[in-house]
């Protein structure tokens, strides 16, 4: 038997078994929180942790361990204890009641390259001054005055779909709703005229589409060894594409550049740059009120623009498909389009925002298909909430897409159904039970921009085409496991004249 292993000396093989030993124990060190704390879940294995379990996918995963589980349970991220809640009350106090309190920050992964100051990413105080200042670029006032420009944008989106219908080509709806996603962002925020709806090679396109996808191999290492993210961080390490954030960051400072010394138009770009002045009305009056720093501005400008292309181009691919896959639900609002603006009239924001089913339709898309599958928060002290103790420095993560199809809270969760959200059933729904956007004090800043475009884009469409399954349309879809939530293959549709 001795003669079988390699010859080394003591000194050696010692050294190999207190490494081994070491590694080994590293490894374990954080597993049995939960047993300790009565939380149920599943069991870990060295370094994966719990990870895909149950399913490939996290966000299904997420779904099958509440079943299995329960509202609450615990899961390891590789080495990191999370601890999944799905249970309204307890939602409730974390993400309203003590948001300030214990449960301010999200998970910082501390690999954000040059978004390290993104308002999404910031904690405590620097989060609320950044929000703060960036608050009154998303009121309904300002929306309204943008709704021009999405406006004209919207009707590039339709004329271009006119030959793609007259030819009965089948469509990847990803490619139409893309480019007119990142043309609003653009317009919207810093008046640039990307026009890639009749330019789809526009680099734009490409660098908004790497920026959420994360190098899993840096995810796996910083999950093994989170030892080690001080040094990853000083070789430069992020997860975000450092080719998509420098191509952005030259873009805004040639406009800041173009700006200079030149009238400028009121977009947020603008709202940013103004938030600096000394003696702005809008922001002097705050006590100790420090004003956004270049970098800060370049952050928010990134952040904004490719985390709403993202998000808004999902929302309108997952309609296209539930409307397609539902001709009576996609008939139904047409008809309530036609009544509100007859005879293809021009769409208003006023009428737009008053459209009973088309909020409806919208809302229950979102329900199935919430952009962020995940929401998280981190305790800042060890606190007891319904009963369960969260540890000081724990995750705390809200699985939203569990959280939206779970069969307690949402009858036959995976039937669309837009009229879950009806005047007459929509009181029925329990709070903290539906969340696409967050809610609570960190609820997504953008979310009543997004929700115009979106609505602008689907009553123009619908006005002019209908959507229909075909032969290429995968039913049901199978889900990526990676980034936001998202079909793996292309969603494909064919396009009728109506």
């Amino acid at each position: 038997m001795m003669g079988c292993l390699p010859f080394f000396s003591v000194e050696t093989w010692i050294l190999l078994l207190t490494f081994i030993c070491f590694f080994v124990i590293y490894s374990n060190r954080p597993y049995g929180i939960f047993e300790k704390l009565g939380i149920p879940g599943p069991k870990p294995y060295i370094y994966w942790g719990t990870v895909g379990r149950h399913h490939k996918v996290y966000y299904e995963d997420d779904v099958q361990s509440a079943k299995k589980y329960g509202k609450v349970w615990g899961t390891y991220e590789f080495r990191t204890p999370v601890l999944a809640v799905t249970d309204p009350e307890m939602l409730k106090t974390i993400l309203v009641k003590e948001c300030f309190t214990y449960f301010t920050n999200r998970r910082n992964f501390h690999l954000n390259g040059e978004l390290y100051d993104a308002v999404s990413i910031a904690e405590d105080d620097e989060w609320r001054r950044i929000r703060n200042i960036l608050t009154p670029s998303f009121t309904s006032g300002r929306i309204k005055e943008m709704f021009s420009v999405m406006k004209n944008i919207s009707g590039k989106l339709t004329a271009s779909m006119r030959s793609k219908a007259h030819n009965n080509e089948v469509i990847a709806v990803k490619d139409i709703f893309g480019p007119y996603s990142i043309d609003v962002m653009a317009s919207c925020a810093f008046s640039l005229d990307v026009d890639s709806i009749n330019n789809p090679s526009s680099p734009i396109i490409d660098h908004a589409s790497k920026l959420f996808r994360f190098p899993v191999p840096v995810l796996i290492l910083q999950g093994f060894f989170p030892i080690l993210l001080p040094l990853f961080e000083r070789l430069g390490v992020t997860m975000f594409s450092k080719t998509s954030t420098d191509f952005f960051k030259n873009v805004l400072e040639k406009i800041r550049e173009e700006r200079s010394g030149s009238s400028n138009p009121g977009d947020v770009l603008q709202n940013m740059i103004n938030s600096q002045t000394k003696g702005n009305d809008s922001y002097s009056h705050k006590p100790n009120h420090k004003r956004l720093t270049d970098h800060e501005i370049l952050s928010q400008a990134i952040m904004f623009m490719f985390a709403g292309y993202e998000t808004s181009t999902t929302t309108l691919v997952f309609l296209a498909y539930n409307l397609a896959t539902n001709p009576e639900v996609m008939k139904r609002l047409q008809e309530e389009i036609d009544s509100t603006f007859p005879d293809k009239g021009a769409v208003r924001y006023e009428a737009l925002m008053q459209m009973e089913y088309l909020d409806c339709v919208v809302n229950e898309s979102l329900r199935l298909y919430p952009p962020a599958a995940r929401l998280d928060r981190i305790a800042k002290e060890t606190v007891k909430i319904c009963g369960i103790t969260i540890q000081k420095d724990m995750v705390v993560m809200i699985p939203v897409y569990a959280l939206q199809r779970d069969p307690e809270l949402w009858p036959e969760p995976e039937e669309f159904r837009p009229d879950r959200f009806s005047k007459q059933n929509k009181q029925s729904i329990k709070p903290y039970a539906y969340m696409p956007f967050g809610v609570g004090p960190r609820n997504c800043l953008g979310m009543r921009f997004a929700q115009v475009m979106v609505k602008l884009a689907l009553v123009d469409i619908l006005q002019n085409y209908s959507f229909s399954v075909c032969e290429e349309t995968e039913i049901p879809l199978e889900m990526d496991y990676k980034g936001f939530v998202g079909p793996l293959n292309p969603i494909k549709l064919k396009l009728e004249t109506r």
